[in-house]
């Protein structure tokens, strides 16, 4: 391990997404799901989560560290959410508390295998359909690649992102580079440039960082989906493996991303 374990994080967690598409994170909407109002999104409380082990390893994590978190309670726009980490003998254990509810869990560490970046076309480009079909079990289908249309992070994008979150460390302004949660909100779109959906949520993903993206890149994701079942709590859950690209050259992380696609109220309203 290098340096200490870093002290606990607090954060003024923000909801970016109000306006979303996505209605889970709408507070009318939410609490007809049961929730006290809209859910900051998952790849936000990855976000929170990711300050840990960057402060800990710095920009080595981003370049060869390894994530993995799942979303077990809703972080509330207004409320502080609370990081943890606790160090293992190989890693970081993460928690996120907020509101008395354990909200997230996760682990971060930092590679020690000598396997390298995929390469870019290990897995399919994919294109978003002109018009998206209904999300359903046929076009969420296993084997099925998800696309999305180019995208570029400038330093007001970056810039703005990093305010969102509360992020604290220098470390992306200073070298104009892309942040983690930044990259993970990639595979959210995956989804929804692909498929029109309801309410949704994200409740976890596994990540493998190969290399940091900077300020001005194109940034693509290439993926497959490898599951779409109904969990034993009636929910239908898609899972797919995505790779996100630098410049159609540069494979900077692999990610493994869950989301609920249809929770069991909808399937119980329908």
């Amino acid at each position: 391990m290098l340096g200490e374990t870093p002290a606990a994080y607090e954060i003024n967690a923000f909801n970016t997404a109000t306006t979303s598409e996505n209605k889970i994170h709408d507070d009318s909407t939410a609490r007809r799901f049961g929730f006290r109002g809209g859910l900051v999104p998952g790849v936000e409380v990855y976000a929170y989560m990711a300050h840990m082990p960057v402060a800990l390893w710095g920009r080595a994590w981003l370049e060869r560290g390894e994530a993995d978190c799942r979303f077990l309670k809703p972080v509330y726009d207004g409320s502080i959410a609370r990081v943890t980490a606790k160090e293992d003998r190989d890693g970081l254990m993460l928690r996120v508390e907020s509101d008395g509810e354990q909200c997230a869990t996760g682990r971060a560490s930092m590679r020690t295998d000598q396997r390298p970046a995929p390469l870019v076309d290990a897995l399919p480009l994919g294109a978003p359909p002109v018009e998206r079909p209904k999300a359903s079990e046929a076009s969420l289908a296993p084997g099925r690649a998800l696309g999305i249309a180019p995208m570029t992070i400038d330093l007001a994008m970056l810039s703005t992102y990093l305010e969102q979150i509360r992020e604290t460390d220098p470390l992306y302004r200073s070298e104009g580079l892309v942040h983690p949660g930044q990259i993970l909100r990639l595979a959210n779109q995956a989804l929804v440039q692909n498929v029109v959906l309801g309410p949704w949520i994200h409740i976890g993903s596994r990540i493998r960082n190969h290399g940091a993206a900077h300020v001005g890149e194109k940034l693509t994701i290439r993926s497959r989906i490898t599951s779409n079942a109904i969990s034993s709590k009636g929910h239908a859950i898609v899972e797919f493996d995505a790779i996100a690209v630098a410049d159609d050259t540069r494979s900077i992380a692999e990610i493994t991303h869950t989301a609920i696609w249809q929770p069991r109220q909808v399937s119980e309203a329908g």
